[in-house]
């Protein structure tokens, strides 16, 4: 079974939404291991910062199944996409195994210009390669995100 890892941000009682949406994933998929929790600022809208986080999991259930699990525990969180400003949650699917498929943005693009998926996937799967450039997610100083989107860790 590939080993999948899921982005989960929220910027709207993120801490309650965060918290119900492991458990969710938890319950459908099995066990989880998850990255610490950053806070950072919204990316393109004026919003308040989200809390940010990587979860892995194991399940053989093919990519386009995932992605309606990951809608439908977004919709039960309460999301709407009626307010760019305000995401209840927002669940990402960053790597499905080792699979590369451009069509279903397999592994997603961007990963490591985005601080707020690179950090917490670092910490979580330094030794994970990705798929497409070879790169591990270790920390590297030439794959580092721009300095001016800054996250740090939840206490």
């Amino acid at each position: 079974m590939p080993e999948i890892f899921i982005g989960a941000g929220s910027n709207a009682d993120p801490e309650r939404r965060l918290r119900r949406a492991l458990s969710e994933l938890e319950r459908r998929f099995g066990p989880l291991r998850c990255s610490s929790v950053y806070r950072g600022p919204a990316v393109g809208e004026p919003a308040a910062d989200y809390l940010n986080l990587v979860a892995a999991f194991q399940s053989d259930l093919g990519v386009d199944s995932l992605r309606a699990e990951l809608r439908d525990i977004e919709t039960l969180a309460g999301r709407t996409r009626a307010d760019p400003a305000v995401c209840a949650l927002d669940l990402d699917l960053l790597l499905y195994g080792r699979r590369v498929d451009a069509e279903r943005r397999l592994p997603r693009p961007g990963i490591f210009s985005s601080p707020f998926l690179l950090v917490p996937l670092a910490e979580l799967a330094p030794d994970v390669v990705h798929p497409v450039t070879g790169a591990r997610f270790a920390y590297q100083p030439t794959l580092r995100p721009p300095s001016t989107a800054m996250i740090w860790p939840v206490t």
